[in-house]
């Protein structure tokens, strides 16, 4: 016979097989070839039905049995207590007719306590039982030639119930509809799936019986006393069969984007830089008007912002660097700049926000140590009201920097992208002009994927207005780069939401290192 695509002999075979595999070979010829767990265990030959299908599986992977499965499903009365109390709409027919074929809706909600008055009244509607009728500025429900009808005799789901509270009902032989409305009705009606299950024996299996079967015990665990005590010379040990199938092991590992984050975080520190991070939530200062977005100019529209409710705003503390940035917005301030004109709004400016931008971090930093030179980086969330797709996601992370040196220029910026790319195996990517309000001059990096050229993140240079609150003269190089967008490229990955999609099963066979 073939085996695992191998060709075995059958003494071998039957040289490999345990215990039980061996008990139910022979249960099954002396069962005439083919038989249930349920049959086995009712003739004494097993005492769980899991013994039974654990060596039928393994017999069948081995070709010496079959195992055929078949599931009927049944409907079951998981809730028997409202064939005993009726439905609600049968308790709403007699008390309306109680009350002479009308009654009002406040009378009605009495009648049927606890909310029970609301269901009834739906199906009081769908049946046609009875009908909603204005008097004046009341409601009343008065019962229909149906309704009246129904009361000399049973509905169809009525019906259906006990016959359901005597026995399961087979799904083929159940009226569709009924079961429908019956299954809507939330704990009343449920599924039941019955399995029977069969194991045959193959040519194979015949062949191995007509060899010969021998039921002896087995050891299958080699220990210290059969060794000392020389029981082994007498022991029957359990041979094993290397070629079987056994259950794949997958090691603990960690996510596939912890990993990238640490060789990020690698690249950027053997590069001379130190890591730093600040808070999610800011106001909307810090991450919009200290970085030049206007306050009444498209620009602003930029970044897609989660505003809060709670806290609705955050004070800024700095009453001179709030003077100095709302001077700057209006007229320029001390910076050569025109500004953008208007009046700048502090209230607006105090809004609590979401932060859009790692760059928050970047302004944050220079703030507290504007010292030259100085290489940061961060790799943090950010928030903004994204439409979900393949390639946007409403919180994301961004690997976010920034240079302060008297020798750093536009140059000094590409030439890092390319290094930093490079590194993590991309060395084919496109740099092109771009507008920031917050940069000058500005650029967009994008790699080609998928047939298109995907956008990874934009840079620059900060501008005047931006570091100048700070008495910083030095150039400043910033950027801000998509990290998931970056796994996509890495591993090949389509859409950006399998990154994060908790499928246990892909994760262990996940082979990224």
């Amino acid at each position: 016979m073939i085996l695992n695509g191998d060709l075995m002999d059958i003494d071998k075979i039957i040289e490999g097989l345990s215990f039980n595999e061996k008990r139910l070979l022979l249960a099954l010829d002396e069962a005439g070839g083919s038989a249930s767990p349920a049959d086995l265990i009712s003739a004494g030959k097993f005492d769980l039905e899991v013994e039974v299908m654990g060596s039928a599986s393994w017999l069948s992977s081995k070709g010496l049995t079959e195992i055929e499965e078949d599931s009927k499903t049944y409907y079951v009365l998981a809730d028997r207590s409202v064939v005993e109390s009726g439905l609600p709409e049968r308790k709403a027919i007699v008390a309306i007719n109680d009350a002479g074929g009308t009654m009002s809706m406040s009378d009605f909600a009495e009648a049927l306590p606890n909310g029970e008055d609301k269901i009834a009244v739906g199906w009081l509607k769908r049946k046609g039982l009875a009908d909603i009728v204005k008097d004046g500025d009341a409601k009343n429900l008065v019962l229909t030639d149906t309704g009246r009808n129904a009361l000399e005799s049973k509905m169809e789901d009525e019906i259906l119930l006990e016959k359901l509270a005597e026995s399961p009902i087979l799904e083929s032989e159940a009226d569709k509809k009924l079961i429908k409305d019956l299954k809507g009705r939330q704990g009343m009606v449920a599924e039941d799936i019955v399995t029977k299950r069969t194991v045959s024996l193959t040519a194979a299996g015949k062949d191995a019986i007509s060899v010969g079967i021998e039921l002896t015990e087995e050891t299958v665990q080699v220990t210290d006393n059969i060794i000392q005590s020389g029981k082994w010379k007498d022991t029957v040990f359990r041979k094993y069969d290397i070629q079987t199938f056994a259950p794949a092991v997958y090691p603990a590992k960690k996510h596939p984007l912890s990993r990238l984050a640490v060789e990020v975080k690698k690249i950027f520190t053997d590069m001379g830089f130190v890591e730093f991070d600040g808070e999610f939530v800011q106001p909307s200062f810090w991450n919009l008007d200290i970085l030049f977005i206007p306050q009444d100019h498209p620009a602003r529209e930029l970044q897609d912002t989660f505003y809060l409710e709670y806290p609705a705003s955050i004070k800024v503390e700095d009453e001179k660097l709030v003077e100095t940035v709302k001077n700057i917005h209006e007229n320029g301030g001390d910076t050569g700049s025109t500004g953008w004109g208007g009046e700048w709004s502090r209230e607006m400016a105090e809004q609590a926000l979401l932060r859009t931008h790692t760059t928050v971090n970047t302004i944050k930093s220079i703030a507290e140590n504007s010292d030259a030179p100085k290489k940061v980086f961060s790799l943090s969330r950010i928030f903004r009201k994204e439409s979900i797709d393949a390639t946007h996601l409403p919180e994301f992370t961004q690997i976010e920097g920034f240079i302060i040196d008297e020798n750093a220029n536009f140059d000094m910026l590409v030439s890092l992208i390319r290094e930093f790319y490079s590194k993590m195996g991309f060395d084919q990517i496109r740099i092109r002009p771009a507008y920031f309000p917050y940069t000058e001059p500005s650029l967009e990096l994008e790699v080609f994927f998928n047939g298109k050229w995907m956008e990874l993140g934009g840079a620059g240079i900060l501008r005047p207005e931006v570091v100048a609150p700070f008495g910083i003269d030095t150039p400043v190089l910033a950027w801000g780069f998509g990290f998931e967008r970056l796994a996509m490229l890495k591993w090949g990955i389509t859409d950006i939401r399998d990154l994060y999609i908790s499928d246990i099963d892909n994760l262990k066979k996940n082979t990224i290192l």
